[in-house]
């Protein structure tokens, strides 16, 4: 099981060199890298503003077995989750219920009295965007015995904010599971219903995501999706839906989906940042693409320039510590990279990492030859 939360990104890199020319495939490349790095398997994807350009997986789905992993599986997406919940968050905004700006202590007044003074202060977009004050992490193994999600992010919200924070709300960065965690609560105040049932209703359905869920993959004790990997390879002591960071945990990163279900999501918010048509108003992606105070971190996204991206590029990546996933968006050349590992340490980003530098170069070659 999982000794704590940790979905915190690493600094992103992908520094890349240049992009050459090359004949590679895409599954002979994540094959190199698999067993460089030797993880159990990669899946990854190309995707433009017109759709998935390319999928594909290799390796297996445990280590010491003989099940290969498939382009079909469920992949945990850990902290990427955080993209999705606050492309909620927007569609909320843009039907006038919600405002970036709305206060914690606005939308539960009947527990403002209990909050601190500066607490009162956090608004929206400081949670969106890791400058609320509030702290990374509370002791999640202690929201395991709250009979349900709602039940312990409403209870995780009351002890957050009755707390002094970490500095003024708005002052500095600090990345915060928390905080979105507190975001999960505030969506269910809005609609009466679990932060789960909201995401998949007003995100995942409308995208075309019908099979991304929650938690943990696969049957428990069968080889029938990914299992997770501490470091070394060393597979998990089990699987299924409760191998993973506690239910209160959901709007920071319990998200898993196939590969083909992610890419939906990641179009949609390619095809956003292009000013194409897309689930939300271009306003609504650009307030999320932007970091709003002096800070790489936009809500849910870090935002920084690399030259192959032409420019201003989109990443974040994910790990509950048995699982790590990574993706780039880059607008101005209108192509996404997403790769996922069944592994969660740091061999496991260096995968993810040296894939995605794979794939941007193979694109190139495939845009360069058309």
């Amino acid at each position: 099981m999982i000794a704590s939360a940790q979905n915190q990104p690493p600094q992103t890199s992908t520094n890349t060199r240049p992009p050459r020319d090359t004949t590679q495939t895409v599954a002979s490349a994540l094959d190199e890298i698999r067993k460089k790095f030797d993880v159990p398997g990669i899946a990854a994807a190309i995707a433009t503003s017109k759709g998935i350009e390319c999928l594909d997986a290799v390796g297996v789905r445990k280590t010491g077995t003989t099940v290969l992993v498939t382009t079909n599986d469920l992949w945990h997406l850990g902290s990427n989750t955080k993209a999705m919940t606050a492309t909620l968050v927007a569609r909320f905004v843009e039907r006038g219920v919600l405002d970036w700006d709305s206060t914690v202590a606005s939308l539960f007044p009947e527990l403002e009295s209990g909050f601190s003074p500066e607490a009162r202060r956090i608004t929206v977009m400081h949670l969106l965007t890791h400058h609320s004050g509030l702290p990374d992490n509370l002791d999640w193994s202690a929201f395991r015995s709250y009979p349900d999600g709602p039940t312990a992010r409403l209870e995780a919200l009351k002890k957050a904010l009755a707390k002094p924070l970490l500095h003024p709300p708005g002052k500095k960065h600090l990345y915060s599971n928390l905080g979105y965690v507190v975001l999960g609560a505030i969506i269910e105040k809005l609609t009466n219903k679990s932060w789960e049932t909201v995401i998949r209703d007003d995100l995942f359905m409308p995208l075309g995501m019908p099979r991304t869920g929650f938690g943990g993959t696969g049957t428990q004790g069968q080889l029938d999706q990914p299992w997770g990997h501490y470091s070394s390879g060393k597979p998990v002591a089990q699987n299924g839906p409760q191998t993973d960071n506690p239910p209160v945990l959901g709007p920071a990163g319990r998200v898993h989906a196939p590969l083909d279900d992610w890419a939906r999501f990641v179009v949609d918010q390619l095809r956003g940042a292009r000013g194409e048509q897309a689930l939300l108003k271009s306003t609504s992606y650009a307030v999320l693409h932007n970091p709003p105070f002096d800070s790489t971190h936009a809500a849910g996204w870090i935002v920084v320039e690399r030259d192959w991206g032409g420019g201003k590029v989109l990443n974040h990546t994910g790990c509950n510590t048995m699982n790590y996933a990574d993706v780039w968006l880059a607008p101005n050349r209108d192509f996404a990279i997403m790769v996922c590992v069944n592994q969660g340490d740091n061999a496991a980003f260096k995968a993810t990492d040296e894939a995605v530098q794979a794939l941007i170069r193979i694109h190139a070659a495939r845009m360069n030859r058309d």
